[in-house]
């Protein structure tokens, strides 16, 4: 049996099942890219909730895994030279899973460097841009008197789903005909956005064509349904 005990997060979230990968989450849209991606690929995984209300990450047990003190996170028993593997930031662990496996990344490598930039698109402009919004719309933010902020972040999320748009004109998927995490990426965060959020008026999505065409077809796989609900909420 594969021993975890070198992970001080173990103590606190004991691990039944050490020779599956060990995942550290909560439902968000940065967290579900993580769980969908391990349904997809079907690979074994132990989830635990990690309640972010109760400030769970800033404790030492989970600070020793992610010293950022985010969600995601995982431990691979089975990583790199069969040696355990503890990985955080939600886009690194994608890449590594969809590496580890051969799937949901193209094997060219002009491709696989195509995705990879739609990829860090979501990282660095969508989910940053988007949760934004969320704050100023639906949370402590919409009490400001003060709107600038909010449209601020309302008109550059309208730009971004501008570019999802675009690029999804003649395409079923970020990368065309397949699947990738380009997409897994990007659907949580779209999602949260028109749904969660409530901030679909605020960017016009009913404008948009391709990509509410697209959030359905993720939406409708069984894999992005079960990973939405993962590790489930108590």
């Amino acid at each position: 049996m594969t021993d975890l005990s070198a992970f001080p997060i173990t103590k606190r979230w004991p691990a039944q099942h050490p020779d599956r990968i060990q995942l550290y989450s909560l439902p968000t849209p940065n967290g579900v890219k993580v769980s969908i991606a391990l349904e997809e690929l079907e690979l074994p995984y132990e989830p635990h909730l990690i309640d972010i209300g109760k400030n769970e990450t800033w404790g030492p047990e989970f600070l020793s895994l992610n010293p950022n003190g985010k969600i995601p996170a995982i431990i691979d028993p089975h990583g790199p030279g069969g040696k355990p593997l503890g990985l955080w930031e939600s886009g690194a662990i994608l890449v590594y899973l969809a590496e580890k496996t051969g799937k949901l990344i193209p094997s060219d490598a002009g491709l696989r460097y195509e995705t990879l930039q739609w990829v860090f698109f979501q990282m660095a402009a969508v989910g940053p841009m988007f949760g934004q919004l969320g704050f100023f719309h639906k949370f402590a933010g919409k009490d400001y008197e003060d709107k600038r902020p909010r449209d601020r972040y309302a008109n550059e999320s309208k730009r971004l789903l501008g570019v999802l748009e675009t690029r999804l004109t003649g395409r079923d998927w970020i990368m065309g005909k397949d699947y990738s995490i380009a997409d897994i990426a990007l659907l949580g965060w779209v999602r949260n956005l028109v749904g969660f959020y409530g901030a679909g008026e605020l960017v016009d999505y009913a404008s948009l064509k391709q990509v509410p065409l697209w959030l359905e077809r993720g939406l409708s796989r069984p894999a992005v349904q079960r990973g939405l609900d993962s590790p489930k909420r108590v």
